[in-house]
């Protein structure tokens, strides 16, 4: 493990992006991620990283309509065109910030033929784009009782899109949040879905608090990332009970630095 990165999705939420990414540098912090940085042009964004120093691990592509219940679009037929727009956009944000991770997003659409084929084709259209610039796609199934409906819910899915895309750079964005609500047995679908792993993310079961709460042990999660040989970032995409700094607490309890 490299460290953790704050995800400021979630984060110092009541500052304005770029006030947040001082924040969490000022907290300890060497790396952040975003969810939908596009409000900030993306030499603003860059340059707001470089002067706090620290690495923009990852970004999502933009969800599309969220008044229509838009919640990605890369398995949403008849939304080829946009899903193509938005990965684009991303990497254009990845060139300027030299970010070399997305998440692709898939969507809130019934699972199906129509569906699967449709997001199975974006992704290879993707995958070969993205390549041309060093980025990897990631996946990342959601569990249902915080999005129903979306595309895929497991770990298990999310791998069979994987495999059927069939593409060095897409591979899988293991949030153990996610794992934990949807599926649970985490720690046996880590060591499973390994190879497959491209970023891990970490929040309390079933609070998404801090991850000094709940049901999951995350020191036998840092403990397992270490000994699978995982030498990515942890992102922090968890919601403060509080004040995100008084929350940072979370670190001396779990015995670990960021």
């Amino acid at each position: 493990m490299k460290g953790f990165s704050a995800n400021l999705g979630f984060l110092f939420p009541e500052l304005p992006l770029l006030g947040r990414i001082e924040a969490a540098a000022r907290a300890g912090f060497r790396a952040i991620e975003l969810h939908w940085p596009y409000d900030v042009p993306a030499e603003t964004l860059a340059a707001a990283c470089e002067a706090a120093d620290v690495v923009l691990t990852g970004i999502n592509t933009a969800p599309g309509d969220r008044a229509a219940g838009e919640f990605g679009l890369g398995a949403v037929p008849g939304r080829e065109a946009a899903f193509e727009a938005v990965v684009g956009q991303s990497l254009a944000y990845c060139a300027a910030t030299g970010t070399t991770m997305v998440h692709a997003m898939a969507g809130v659409v019934p699972a199906g033929g129509e569906a699967r084929a449709t997001l199975v084709a974006n992704l290879k259209r993707a995958a070969a784009e993205a390549q041309r610039s060093g980025v990897t796609l990631l996946l990342e199934p959601l569990n249902p009782r915080d999005v129903p409906g979306y595309f895929y819910s497991t770990v298990e899915e999310a791998a069979e899109i994987i495999d059927a895309v069939g593409a060095p750079n897409v591979r899988l964005m293991f949030d153990v949040y996610h794992v934990g609500v949807a599926s649970g047995d985490v720690i046996m679908r880590l060591r499973r879905f390994f190879p497959l792993v491209g970023h891990v993310q970490i929040a309390a079961v079933p609070s998404r608090h801090e991850p000094d709460e709940g049901e999951i042990s995350y020191p036998a999660i840092f403990l397992e990332l270490e000994a699978l040989g995982y030498a990515g970032w942890v992102g922090c995409e968890y919601k403060p009970r509080g004040d995100t700094l008084e929350g940072l607490v979370w670190t001396e309890r779990l015995g670990v630095t960021l």
